[in-house]
C-alpha cells in the first residue's frame, strides 16, 4: 500500500516541476527580450548623441560638452556593459550555481555605473544652476580644471565607495536573482553599509538636482512673466522651462525612486519584492539612459539640426543614389546652411549652460 502511494505520487511531482520549469523559461525569455530591446535602444540613442557632440554644437560651451560626454558615456555603459554582463551571467547560472566571485564583480559593475550616472546628472544640474544665476562669474567658478575634477569625482568615487561589493567576503553578500536576471547584493546582510550607500549617492544627488532645477524653473518662470508684460506683440511664449525641466525631473524620480525603495525595503526587512516588480524596479533605471538622450539632446533644436546634417553627410557618402531620392543636400550646401543657422543663433548671445538652459531664459 505504501509502495503504490509513492509510485502514484511521482508523476504528479514530475508534472508539477515540469510546469514550473516551463513557466520559468517562458518568463526568462520575455525578460531577456525586454532587456535586449532596451539595450539596443540605449546603445543606438547614445551613438547618435556621440556623433553630434563629438563636434561643436551651437550654444554649448566646452564645459557643457565635457559633462554631456560624461553622461553619454555612463548611459552607453548600460547597453554595452551592464546588460551583456548580466545576460551572460544569467546563462551561466542557468546551468551552474557559480561562480560567486563573478557575481560579485558583475554586481560591482552594475552599482558603479548606476552611481556614476546619478552623480553626472547632479553635476549637470549644478552646472546649469551656476550658468543661470552666476553668468558673469561662470568662467571663474567652473573653470575647465574644476569641471574635469567634477567629472573625475563622478567616475572615481563610486568604485571606491562600492569596493566591498566586488570582494567575495562577508562584508556584504551577493546573489544571482532569477527574478531580475541580475547579480544583486543582499542588502539585508549589511544594513548599515546599504543605508550608507543611499545616503551618499541617491539622496545627495536627488537634493542637488531638485534644488538646482527648481531654482532654474522659478527663474525662468519669472523671466517669462516679465517678457509677457513687455511683449508688444502680445503673443504667447512657449513654456520651455516646463517642457524641459519637468520631464527631466519626472523621469529621474520615476526611474530611480522605485529601485532605491526596493533596496531600502530589502535592507530593513530581509525580503524581496514580488518577481515582476523586482524585474521592473531593477531595470527601470537603465531606461533613464535612453530618456536622457531625449530630454538633454533631442529637445534642443541645434542638436537636431546638427544630427540631420551629419545624417545627410553619411547618406551622401555611403549611398549617393538614396541621398538623391530623399533630396539630401551636398556637402557644400550643408556647410553653407549650417553657417547661416549658426550666425543667426549667435545674435542671441552665447550661453555657457547646457542646451536646455540656453533656451530657458531666452524664450521662457
Amino acid at each position: 500500500m505504501h509502495l503504490n502511494f509513492n509510485l502514484s505520487s511521482f508523476p504528479d511531482d514530475s508534472n508539477s516541476s515540469n510546469t514550473e520549469r516551463s513557466l520559468e523559461l517562458a518568463h526568462r525569455s520575455i525578460k531577456v527580450c525586454v532587456i535586449v530591446a532596451l539595450g539596443v535602444m540605449i546603445t543606438l540613442g547614445n551613438i547618435a548623441v556621440l556623433l553630434v557632440i563629438s563636434s561643436s554644437v551651437t550654444g554649448w560651451s566646452r564645459n557643457s560638452r565635457h559633462l554631456l560626454l560624461s553622461l553619454t558615456a555612463a548611459d552607453s555603459a548600460f547597453g554595452l556593459l551592464v546588460m551583456p554582463l548580466n545576460l551572460w551571467v544569467s546563462l551561466v547560472k542557468g546551468y551552474n550555481e557559480g561562480p560567486d566571485a563573478l557575481c560579485h564583480v558583475v554586481a560591482f559593475c552594475n552599482a558603479t555605473i548606476y552611481s556614476t550616472c546619478m552623480y553626472t546628472l547632479a553635476t549637470i544640474s549644478l552646472e546649469r544652476y551656476v550658468a543661470v544665476f552666476y553668468p558673469l562669474k561662470y568662467c571663474a567658478i567652473l573653470t575647465r580644471k574644476r569641471t574635469l575634477l567634477l567629472i573625475a569625482f563622478s567616475w572615481c568615487f563610486p568604485p571606491f565607495l562600492l569596493l566591498p561589493i566586488s570582494l567575495p567576503t562577508d562584508i556584504i553578500q551577493v546573489h544571482f536573482s532569477t527574478a531580475s536576471l541580475v547579480c544583486n547584493p543582499s542588502y539585508s546582510t549589511n544594513v548599515l553599509y546599504s543605508l550608507s550607500l543611499t545616503s551618499l549617492i541617491f539622496f545627495p544627488c536627488s537634493i542637488i538636482m531638485t534644488y538646482c532645477n527648481l531654482r532654474v524653473w522659478c527663474a525662468a518662470k519669472r523671466q517669462r512673466l516679465k517678457l509677457r508684460q513687455y511683449d508688444c506683440a502680445r503673443r504667447s511664449r512657449p513654456n520651455v522651462a516646463s517642457r524641459v525641466l519637468v520631464p527631466v525631473m519626472a523621469a529621474y524620480y520615476t526611474c530611480w525612486t522605485p529601485c532605491m525603495a526596493a533596496m531600502i525595503y530589502n535592507a530593513l526587512s530581509g525580503r524581496s519584492v514580488p518577481e515582476w516588480a523586482e524585474f521592473v524596479v531593477v531595470w527601470l533605471p537603465t531606461s533613464n539612459g535612453f530618456l536622457n538622450c531625449i530630454f538633454y539632446f533631442w529637445i534642443n533644436q541645434s542638436f537636431r539640426r546638427k544630427f540631420y546634417h551629419i545624417l545627410q553627410k553619411l547618406t551622401l557618402a555611403l549611398c549617393p543614389k538614396l541621398a538623391h531620392i530623399f533630396g539630401c543636400y551636398s556637402t557644400s550646401q550643408i556647410q553653407f546652411m549650417s553657417n547661416i543657422f549658426d550666425n543667426n543663433n549667435s545674435v542671441h548671445g552665447r550661453s555657457a549652460s547646457v542646451s536646455s538652459t540656453t533656451t530657458l531664459l531666452s524664450l521662457a
